[in-house]
């Protein structure tokens, strides 16, 4: 749960870098807390089928949608990229397998043009 409230602590961060453990752990909780506002959207009857998302889950995806961007971007430094390659998923099916790869890779061991390795100062 610390990962994912670091990540929302550093709500518009774009700089420096984010390990795998920060991204995926930020991930696994959006998609936990999605799941359990979905189903609430779903008792409620706020739910649209037409939109797609229910009133709760698409306020929290809002509030959300600004710390995943940039956790993205610092992950991607961490790989040594430049944020700018996030925009590779704007290439059907090929963009997104991209961006996964890139996620899942481990960091630079060393410090880079983005900053410090995190392993390296967490430890």
């Amino acid at each position: 749960m610390n990962w994912y409230l670091e990540v929302l602590k550093k709500y518009a961060v774009f700089s420096g870098r984010a390990r795998r453990k920060e991204y995926w752990f930020f991930i696994l909780f959006n998609i936990i807390i999605s799941l359990a506002l979905g189903a609430i959207d779903g008792v409620m009857g706020s739910y649209s089928e037409t939109a797609g998302v229910g009133l709760l889950g698409g306020i929290y995806s809002l509030a959300v949608l600004i710390p995943g961007i940039a956790v993205t971007v610092r992950r991607l430094h961490d790989t040594g990229r430049s944020g700018w390659w996030f925009l590779i998923v704007l290439v059907p099916v090929i963009g997104a397998l991209v961006l996964l790869v890139f996620m899942v890779l481990d960091s630079k061991p060393e410090q880079n043009q983005y900053g410090a390795n995190p392993k390296q100062v967490a430890a």
